[in-house]
């Protein structure tokens, strides 16, 4: 039995173990989880069990790639999270956060499935169902036609997975068009939300005070630090607005400009094409975008709204070609802001906030602290960026609040671009 008197050491799982041979200590993330599921796997290398293929996607912390099942030849993305990025308990502790929560959900036919976790001395894995169909807004696009019904089937999936997350005490906290995409390019593929990476477990009662998400999409009890599982609806209500006229309801120049209009909360009814939408739609989008989260629609409430309740009576006229236009010309802007992030955090790898630094003097090069759009287009390519002159100007549109003067921040550029606008 041993010595009574033995304390047993207690594993910490932000512990740095020591090396096994010289080099970088070795973090490990899952350690107290390999146990509890057989698909998380803290020793053996992914590689033994699926081959690596061409890059799906990149954000903050990591790459997506396709992964291919060595055996069956079955076809998934991988999220590899870079252990460089992880630089405090916090950053662990959302990844050990994100895995657990997609465990804690159950299967959904409109939740991308987890086939298996690995961490390794670099990474850790997450193998996923691979969605094939593509963006929202490129489907939507592509179709050419575009009705109220087409909006009413997205958003009643959107709300579906919503309460299915609630259901099982889960707030998603960053739901916006960007995190879902199409299991596969059949006309009646599912749409699958992809990204669980700022959820976060709950309980009845319960209030948060994190300021996560982003900006378009935020709750205003969110910006006052003190919501819960709410605020999901008001981002999905948020979406309905876009989806219906191809615009953000709360829209300003800079991000405390959206965080302003939020909290006034004045949502305009007036332009096209909202005096042709049906007053249905326009009932629920006022009942999702509730500034009082006590008095907003539930989950529930929302399925049972008479738009929903059934889709195949919802208007099928067409929206008009302004719409599409709009929901176009947003798609593109947040595509460009995402090739921008990327641009900056693949420069940044590893030691984000000590090389924000070393990217402000690279472009900065009169060093008075603010970027012309010269030194600004410069400094990207000096850090590889392949972005053409017409998609730096678009960018600079999209972060100054008049190009015509565009000297800015540098710290509101690249921060912004770097956090803000991922």
């Amino acid at each position: 039995m041993g010595n009574c008197c033995t304390v047993e050491k207690k594993l910490n799982p932000y512990e740095i173990a020591p090396p096994h041979t010289a080099g970088t200590p070795k973090l490990t993330v899952l350690r107290f989880f390999a146990h509890t599921s057989p698909l998380i796997h803290v020793e053996p290398s992914i590689l033994d069990t699926y081959s690596l293929g061409r890059e799906l996607g990149r954000g903050e912390f990591g790459i997506t790639y396709l992964c291919t099942n060595r055996v069956t030849q079955e076809v998934f993305a991988c999220k590899s999270i870079s252990k460089r990025k992880l630089r405090t308990a916090v950053d662990v502790e959302d990844v050990r956060r994100e895995v657990l929560i997609m465990h804690q959900l159950p299967a959904h036919p409109n939740i991308v499935s987890l086939k298996g976790v690995f961490e390794d001395d670099n990474a850790v894995h997450l193998v996923m169902e691979f969605c094939e169909g593509g963006e929202l807004f490129d489907r939507i696009l592509a179709r050419g036609h575009y009705s109220e019904r087409a909006a009413a089937t997205v958003i009643r999936t959107i709300v579906e997975v919503v309460q299915a997350c609630h259901k099982n005490g889960v707030i998603h906290r960053d739901l916006k068009p960007e995190n879902f995409l199409f299991a596969n390019k059949r006309e009646d593929s599912p749409l699958k939300a992809i990204d669980f990476g700022l959820s976060v477990s709950f309980k009845k009662g319960e209030k948060f005070s994190e300021i996560v998400g982003s900006p378009y999409y935020m709750a205003p009890e969110v910006l006052r630090r003190n919501y819960g599982p709410e605020v999901d609806i008001w981002s999905t209500g948020v979406i309905l607005y876009i989806l219906l006229c191809g615009v953000p309801p709360f829209w300003a120049d800079t991000e405390q400009g959206v965080a302003q209009a939020i909290l006034r909360g004045i949502i305009d009814f007036r332009r096209d094409p909202w005096p042709n939408v049906s007053d249905k739609a326009k009932s629920l989008v006022c009942g999702m975008l509730e500034p009082d989260p006590r008095r907003r629609l539930t989950a529930q409430k929302v399925l049972e709204h008479p738009w929903l309740q059934n889709t195949k009576l919802t208007p099928e006229v067409s929206l008009g070609e302004t719409v599409r236009i709009r929901l176009k010309q947003f798609s593109a802007m947040n595509k460009l802001k995402k090739k921008a992030l990327n641009v900056i955090a693949g420069f940044l790898s590893g030691e984000e906030l000590d090389r924000l630094n070393v990217a402000f003097d690279l472009m900065d090069t009169d060093k008075n602290g603010l970027l012309t759009f010269e030194e600004f287009k410069n400094g990207l390519h000096k850090l590889g960026s392949q972005l053409t002159e017409s998609e730096i100007q678009q960018l600079m549109e999209t972060v100054c609040v008049q190009i015509s003067h565009c000297d800015f921040s540098v710290h509101y550029v690249i921060y912004g671009i770097y956090v803000n606008l991922k």
